[in-house]
């Protein structure tokens, strides 16, 4: 490291020591971070990803608790004959289900010597180490969210490479505690969870996408929902033509087409605004309102060390944090998994087709997806 360079990394160490009220010695031990300071980060890898801004991201007092649910998870009007019974007021933030549990994360970074040697070039180099740390967690959340599937007591990044062993994301939360939201997976009768294409196109179950979303939210999302103007389909990468995303090669201010990692459609699937978000699974698709999804953090477990290493010429960042992914409301979801695509035949767009007509498809579908959910496979001659 150049003389130049550790001036500024002393800099920067002892503005951390100043925030977090530790003596800068005390900052290559283990130390619990300012809640104010904690709160901060949380702040910046939130602004960091357009999609962490459009879903939750909550301190939480306890490890475990109840789910904070979007707070309408019920209706409150009513009529009650009070010559018989007292009214009994409802509470509208009441959800089934199980709770959350925060866990541990580790979030370990390594900035070679060299590197920070580079960013030591420019005025803003406290600002290029946050964002460096910053920017890779918010991905990582995400990676969770999507591909998360257990948490190892240790985990392996070459074995699963979309971090499928730090913690159980939003997904693998619907299908182990609501799998009857999830479409393209049957329990078979020895109570194993067995794999189920969704074919759609010329012959399969159903003609196009739009008939999935259309029969998937008469039948699976909750009638509370069905006609929520925030209800989105995150789709996989495989199941969009370009069609879907006319904006994206075109020159247009980013807020138009693409805004940072949160890719949004001008067109609609089903009667729904689709979107693309990152690292999710590339034949699936997820039916529900992004503020549905949460990331819990545990307050006062935000823990951090940096290590001058000079036996490996580099500075290490390790930091941990107490977190859950969480589905506030499982009424409000419904996963489409293991889609194939098959021929697809010309279909006129939604705006060119009568109610009638768009209704019928709706109804088919339905009856399509309610046989999904009933027998462990569907009549493939059915073709909504």
């Amino acid at each position: 490291m150049k003389n130049t360079t550790r001036f500024k990394l002393n800099a920067y160490m002892s503005v951390l020591a100043e925030i977090n009220k530790i003596d800068l010695s005390a900052l290559n031990s283990k130390f619990t971070i300012e809640p104010s300071v904690s709160q901060t980060l949380e702040t910046k890898i939130q602004e960091s990803s357009v999609f962490l801004q459009a879903i939750n991201i909550m301190p939480v007092g306890e490890q475990s608790g109840e789910r904070l649910g979007l707070g309408i998870g019920t209706t409150i009007a009513g009529t009650t004959d009070t010559t018989v019974k007292e009214r009994e007021p409802t509470d509208p933030t009441y959800i089934d289900g199980d709770g959350y549990k925060c866990t541990q994360t580790n979030f370990d970074t390594a900035l070679p010597y060299s590197k920070l040697d580079m960013w030591a070039k420019f005025s803003d180099f406290q600002v290029r180490i946050r964002d460096a740390i910053v920017k890779r967690q918010a991905l990582d959340r995400i990676m969770i969210g999507f591909n998360g599937l257990k948490r190892e007591k240790t985990s392996n990044r070459v074995l699963n490479p979309l971090l499928q062993d730090v913690n159980i994301g939003w997904l693998e939360k619907i299908r182990q505690e609501k799998p009857s939201q999830v479409l393209g997976q049957h329990i078979d009768d020895s109570g194993n969870v067995v794999s189920d294409k969704v074919t759609v196109g010329k012959g399969g179950l159903f003609r196009n996408l739009d008939a999935v979303v259309m029969g998937a939210v008469t039948e699976k999302i909750g009638v509370q929902y069905q006609d929520d103007t925030e209800l989105v389909v995150i789709c996989g990468r495989q199941l969009l033509a370009d069609k879907y995303f006319p904006l994206v090669n075109q020159s247009q201010p980013n807020t138009e087409a693409i805004a940072a990692d949160l890719i949004i459609s001008q067109k609609r699937i089903g009667g729904l605004q689709a979107v693309r978000a990152p690292y999710f699974p590339a034949n699936a698709l997820l039916i529900t309102r992004l503020d549905n999804l949460s990331i819990y953090w545990q307050e006062e477990t935000r823990r951090r060390s940096i290590i001058d290493n000079p036996k490996r010429d580099r500075i290490e960042n390790l930091e941990s944090v107490n977190e859950a992914y969480v589905v506030e409301d499982y009424d409000c979801t419904c996963l489409v998994e293991n889609i194939e695509l098959l021929e697809q035949e010309p279909e006129p767009e939604a705006g060119q087709m009568s109610e009638a007509e768009i209704e019928r498809i709706a109804t088919v579908a339905a009856s399509v997806v309610k046989s999904m959910t009933g027998n462990s496979e569907a009549d493939t001659n059915t073709g909504a």
